[in-house]
């Protein structure tokens, strides 16, 4: 690995609750908005399946001004039925980001786990991620 990874930044699709999407929708979305792949480095989906997004090695594109030194997950969801941010990880996806995030910082142990909202004027996680994983 080449790129010095300081951050690991969660996401949430913006999704509503319960609608099964995949890395594949997503890479689709993010090469309509211009981009020329997926944005994030794993997509954990609503039955907890870690799908591979870009390469580690490749620099993402989910975060502006952090890409370089970060690692992008991203959960589907996060939007209540009505569209409103809500915290709709299922026990799966929360199972599941525990162990990606477990495996990733025995490769990048000096990584800081944070959400998206730590950069950006946004509810994106839509939970407190740095609080959450403070234990790593």
């Amino acid at each position: 690995m080449t790129r010095n990874i300081t951050e690991i930044i969660i996401h949430c699709s913006a999704t509503t609750e319960g609608k099964h999407f995949t890395a594949g929708d997503i890479d689709r979305w993010h090469r309509q908005r211009g981009f020329h792949s997926i944005g994030y480095h794993y997509v954990i989906l609503l039955n907890g399946e870690i799908q591979y997004g870009r390469d580690l090695q490749q620099v993402g594109a989910h975060c502006k001004g952090h890409n370089r030194q970060s690692i992008g997950i991203c959960y589907i969801g996060g939007l209540d039925s009505k569209g409103f941010a809500k915290d709709t990880r299922t026990p799966e996806q929360k199972n599941s980001l525990y162990r990606l995030l477990q495996s990733l910082k025995r490769q990048f142990p000096n990584a800081h786990i944070v959400g998206h909202n730590n950069f950006a004027n946004k509810d994106c996680p839509c939970f407190d991620a740095e609080k959450e994983y403070s234990m790593f």
